[in-house]
């Protein structure tokens, strides 16, 4: 008897072969389907097998021996292949369940707090990491003791812009931008309202406001109205020559606001055209970028992306008291070094802003058991000006 083997992609194609190869003599022993190719048995090729005999010469049995040698030899390797596999994988999953059972089970609570609160995976690395090589296994069983380095090592990466005339008492040209919808013009009456009209604690500033938001006419209107309540004047202006001629009429004020037109970080032509305006404020004009705490992480860091050209001194946050979660802004601004220099949380005017602070930051952490009296000691506490809290 002579025996052979066929393999072909389907059962068709592997009788077909069969009859073609060894005519129409050839017997059918076994049929078999099977997998072959790939990468631990991905990306694998459906096969067919068909193990079969036809009548032969006594001379050939030498041949038909091989044969059948090589059938078994296949097999024997096939079977090896399928549990050293099998062995493979067991050891991947065994080696997760040992990363997972070392981890102590404080730093998987601290991690999840982390992300539970939307800070970045940039920002978490780095902090587990430092918990891992500053404390010892048995320290690292103390939840407390965790939780408490961790609140201290997040305010060391907040960056601080000091508020208006919190030093110096000379003149300011204090210019907002940012995109659309985040809060720059009710920023702008708030500033304008707490310095301009001032109270028992803040004497009163000399405060004129400017806005080159023509094109909205709403935002111009909404702006003009704070700015007749408060009795304070109010400049349109267009251009560079007529923002650089509105700065040169206010040379007796001590503190020029600006309300710029909102755009989409996309739209670099319209921001190139805003740049060009206001730059007629001259070089001792500070920048101040607005920026929703609502917005998500990959978001915000396009907008400190495009509006980086304008040079901005520090970021505003706005519309704090639309989330409850302040990780993203802040493992953001961490990472690309930016400081804050004030916080809003409403739209009432004046009370919902005030000078941002290490503090009040921690303080919107959820989930962590903050100690109160040891953040003030290193961060400094709050001071109370004007209804708000300022750093």
């Amino acid at each position: 008897m002579q025996y052979f083997t066929v393999q072909a992609p389907t059962s068709q194609l592997a009788l077909e072969k069969m009859k073609r190869d060894y005519g129409d003599q050839a017997m059918i022993l076994t049929k078999k389907n099977f997998r072959q190719g790939g990468v631990f048995g991905i990306f694998t090729r459906a096969r067919v097998e068909i193990t079969g005999y036809i009548s032969q010469s006594p001379g050939r049995k030498r041949a038909v021996e091989q044969e059948k040698k090589r059938i078994l030899e296949n097999s024997r390797k096939e079977q090896v292949f399928q549990q050293l596999l099998g062995e493979i994988r067991y050891l991947r999953q065994d080696m997760g369940r040992r990363e997972t059972a070392d981890q102590p089970q404080s730093i998987a609570r601290v991690e999840e707090l982390l992300k539970d609160n939307d800070f970045s995976e940039d920002f978490i690395a780095p902090l587990l990491k430092r918990l891992r090589s500053t404390f010892s296994l048995e320290d690292l069983e103390d939840q407390l003791l965790i939780e408490n380095s961790l609140v201290e090592w997040i305010g060391e990466k907040i960056r601080l812009y000091p508020p208006l005339f919190e030093a110096e008492e000379h003149k300011r040209i204090f210019i907002i931008i940012g995109p659309t919808g985040v809060g720059k013009t009710t920023t702008i009456a708030k500033l304008a309202a707490i310095y301009g009209l001032g109270n028992q604690k803040l004497k009163p500033k000399k405060v004129h406001i400017v806005t080159v938001d023509n094109y909205r006419i709403a935002a111009r209107d909404q702006i003009a109205t704070y700015a007749e309540i408060m009795r304070l004047p109010v400049s349109m202006v267009e251009s560079f020559e007529d923002f650089k001629k509105t700065i040169a009429l206010n040379e007796d004020a001590d503190l020029i606001l600006v309300d710029t037109i909102g755009r989409s970080p996309r739209d670099l032509a319209k921001l190139a055209e805003m740049k060009d305006i206001i730059a007629g404020a001259g070089s001792k004009c500070e920048t101040h970028l607005a920026v929703s705490a609502t917005t998500k992480s990959s978001d915000v860091e396009e907008i400190l992306r495009q509006f980086e050209p304008f040079g901005y001194n520090s970021v505003i946050i706005t519309k704090l008291d639309e989330t409850s979660r302040v990780g993203n802004i802040i493992s953001v601004l961490a990472v690309r070094n930016k400081a804050i220099s004030y916080l809003s949380d409403g739209q009432k005017v004046p009370q919902d802003l005030e000078a941002a602070s290490v503090l009040r930051l921690l303080l919107g952490l959820e989930g962590f058991r903050i100690n109160r009296d040891k953040l003030e000691m290193r961060f400094g506490e709050m001071k109370e000006i004007s209804g708000r809290y300022w750093s």
